[in-house]
């Protein structure tokens, strides 16, 4: 995986000048937002499922240590090992160790952000042993060398002309030398290549989207079965997950998964959904001789304990990112670290310091819709103004900055200045950009003017006096019977 810059303003600037990530993103507003709309529409109750979901969650959430010993005692039961990890590098160090202890050489691995967090990939290459990504995106940003842009679709950054160059590069060693630019040509390529991983594997490492505490089962939801092959065909299966993941019964498993897949891809059940628990047992036709679950901590209790508990409700549909305009024009790179997007702003500080990624909580226009169309309820915009705040209290912003912010609360917190100010300013912009109706330069506005006009004011008196002087504020109050 290439090194990311952690400073968003520069690798914003960067993505901005990218016309092939421009043509690529143009997939997430064709593709998952009116997809999910449809779906969503076909539920006349989504709106009373997402409160369930919510309930639920925060009830999970109040009681987590309760149902995460209930989840361990019965993987105990049914054959498994439990392993728990404070942080990435001890999640890293028990996973090398398993697979060491076995003798692996090969590992085979479905998509796990939670593996993403702890740089896995890396840690499974410096012991002396290969790892394969199998899900498709996640196998294409491995031969690019690349982190994933997107929590579902990693490699949404590519181009299927960038894909075809990987592939031709990557596979010649297997005697495909033929450029191939179909997508279903390409997607077959790579099925041929990571059928013969899949065999070879001597170790299986998956995520999880559900921890059942009733039954000890694990839900992963896939729409290309490699999750499954992953688990069942190698003699040691492992899956690495946040602790936050536990629910009570099977049952909750079924009110989360009629958001997730419609959230996340527009369909209304991803194409496999499977419930696995510990290693095969008599009888059985395939599963692996050994299974592990390490469930990580990773900065999560300190979420639980503060501000930022409700984000633990997450789990990963990527509907945030899809509906973020900030997203859409540059990516997730931009963000500099695993999760990018709206819940990216609000993790990525909880979980590398705020101090380490202080220009995300101002990535973000603060329009809601990231909230709006948030299945588990979450209020990102709350979340990153909290940040915000706290960026302020901790001087990590720059002393231009704070003292702006200080001259704006000092005119804010008093409405009859606030109202002569802006009613002079846009005064004094309508006229100065009557002939042009537009500014392409600005003081203390570079940032805007540099990508794009900044409209100038088209009437008279701001928009609280235009609202008065319409008569609409008169015909909006109080009625009398």
């Amino acid at each position: 995986m290439q090194s990311q810059s952690l400073s968003f303003k520069a690798n914003a600037s960067k993505a901005l000048l990218d016309k092939d990530l421009k043509q690529a993103l143009s997939n997430v507003k064709d593709g998952f937002i009116g997809k999910r709309a449809a779906a969503v529409a076909l539920v006349p109750e989504w709106q009373q499922i997402r409160s369930e979901a919510k309930a639920l969650k925060n009830h999970v959430l109040e009681n987590l240590d309760h149902y995460l010993l209930a989840y361990e005692s019965k993987v105990v039961e049914n054959g498994g090992h439990v392993h728990w990890a404070s942080t990435s590098a001890d999640a890293n160090d028990i996973i090398v160790d398993i697979c060491t202890s076995v003798g692996a050489k090969t590992v085979t691995k479905g998509k796990s952000m939670v593996g993403e967090e702890a740089n896995l990939n890396e840690a499974i290459e410096k012991a002396g042993m290969q790892a394969i990504e199998t899900d498709l995106g996640e196998y294409i940003i491995q031969l690019a060398k690349e982190a994933p842009s997107h929590i579902i679709a990693p490699a949404i950054h590519k181009t299927r002309e960038q894909v075809s160059d990987l592939f031709h590069e990557h596979h010649a060693q297997y005697g495909l030398h033929e450029r191939l630019v179909d997508r279903t040509a390409l997607v077959n390529e790579a099925r041929s290549v990571l059928r013969e991983k899949f065999r070879a594997a001597d170790v299986g490492i998956t995520g999880a989207n559900f921890l059942i505490a009733e039954t000890g089962q694990h839900v992963l939801v896939t729409n290309e079965g490699n999750g499954d092959l992953t688990s069942n065909l190698p003699r040691v299966q492992i899956v690495i997950v946040g602790i936050e993941k536990v629910i009570p019964t099977l049952e909750d498993a079924s009110c989360l998964l009629r958001l997730l897949a419609r959230s996340a891809t527009g369909q209304h059940y991803s194409n496999y959904t499977s419930l696995m628990s510990g290693p095969a047992r008599e009888g059985d036709t395939d599963g692996p001789d050994e299974f592990h679950i390490v469930l990580v901590d990773n900065h999560r209790t300190e979420m639980l304990a503060g501000e930022l508990r409700e984000m633990l409700r997450c789990f990963r549909c990527g509907a945030c990112l899809n509906h973020c305009p900030v997203y859409g024009a540059v990516g997730g790179h931009a963000y500099g670290w695993v999760y990018p997007g709206p819940m990216g702003s609000v993790v990525t500080p909880a979980m590398i310091g705020l101090e380490n990624a202080p220009d995300l909580p101002h990535a973000c226009t603060l329009n809601g819709r990231c909230a709006e169309v948030c299945p588990m309820s979450i209020p990102l915009p709350s979340l990153l103004r909290e940040h915000r705040r706290q960026t302020f209290i901790q001087s990590l912003q720059s002393p231009t900055a704070r003292y702006g912010l200080g001259l704006w609360a000092l005119v804010a917190k008093r409405p009859a200045v606030y109202r002569m100010l802006t009613s002079v300013g846009v005064g004094v912009l309508s006229r100065l950009g009557r002939k042009r109706g537009k500014f392409g330069w600005l003081p203390l506005a570079g940032a805007w003017t540099q990508g794009r006009d900044l409209p100038a004011p088209q009437g008279p008196g701001t928009f609280m006096q235009q609202y008065k002087a319409s008569g609409h504020a008169a015909s909006r109050g109080p009625k009398t019977s």
